[in-house]
């Protein structure tokens, strides 16, 4: 029996569901969520095993119109991953309407020669009756190789996805070992792991002005020891960030602890720091240091 493998680029505008939908694939999470829109800032993959298939994921940052270095670079990530892949998943909400956003993408899939899949999420969000005219008004604007309505969130639908992606791969090779879940560092992963208790916590102006960088990562005996930077923009921001007496800081460090705990299957011994970094989603210098 022959063996099939290739790598999958996950695409949509922001918030679409994308990490969500990744982490549900994987029945981990590799991948931050939040509310917020640009959450994912950078590619990350993530590996799935089926009999006698691997499917290697890519979840991207949303794909928008929007303005500044930082948007550029994570635009820029997101349009390149659908190059060289051998399928990509377009990703819309079954709640809201097709956006300029949506048609920017759908203009960017034409000179692809892979087939290209819709998912339609957030299915569990709307009456039943409202999906098929949602189908028809994507399928007049490109040839979808299939639609398939899905519920990131509730699991419904993936193992549909999963299993028409694993069938429309050409026979490769086993890219990872079958205990890889994904090609990204721990240290990444504890790092977006900490900013995305920054996005969930904070206020609205916060999220878009924080980098987190990881100033130790020592795995010792009994216990993996991280420090880490949240990275800020302003003074004020670093006020809330803190909070009160630490409050805040210490809510941040806790639940961040209790998921890279799980993430990694030890103890975790987590310090974070705060330090204004004036500007740093304007300056090439700054982006380039945190990983942009």
């Amino acid at each position: 029996m022959s063996f099939r493998s290739g790598f999958v680029s996950i695409i949509g505008r922001p918030n679409a569901g994308k990490s969500t939908l990744l982490n549900s694939i994987l029945g981990e999470k590799i991948s931050i969520v939040s509310p917020k829109p640009q959450t994912t800032r950078n590619v990350v993959r993530g590996v799935k095993n089926l009999d006698g298939c691997q499917i290697v994921f890519l979840d991207t940052p949303g794909i928008h119109k929007g303005k500044g270095l930082l948007n550029e670079f994570m635009v820029k990530q997101a349009v390149s991953s659908i190059r060289d892949v051998d399928a990509v998943v377009l990703l819309v909400e079954a709640d809201r309407t097709v956006s300029e956003d949506d048609l920017y993408i759908i203009k960017a899939l034409e000179r692809l020669k892979c087939p290209v899949l819709l998912g339609i999420n957030k299915v569990d969000r709307v009456d039943k009756r409202l999906i098929l005219p949602i189908i028809d008004r994507y399928t007049k604007m490109y040839a979808f190789k299939d639609v398939i309505p899905l519920s990131a969130l509730k699991g419904e639908g993936v193992e549909l996805l999963v299993n028409t992606l694993s069938a429309l791969l050409p026979e490769g090779p086993k890219y990872f070992p079958d205990d890889v879940l994904t090609d990204v560092p721990e240290r990444f992963i504890a790092a977006e792991i900490v900013r995305e208790k920054v996005f969930i916590f904070t206020r609205e102006e916060i999220p878009y002005s924080v980098a987190v960088t990881i100033d130790r990562f020592e795995e010792k005996k009994e216990v993996i020891s991280i420090a880490a930077t949240i990275n800020v923009e302003r003074d004020s921001q670093k006020g809330i960030v803190i909070g009160k007496g630490g409050a805040m800081l210490k809510k941040i460090g806790t639940a961040a602890r209790e998921d890279i705990e799980k993430l990694l299957a030890s103890k975790v011994f987590l310090e974070l720091f705060v330090r204004v970094q004036k500007e740093w989603t304007k300056k090439p210098g700054a982006l380039k240091e945190f990983g942009y």
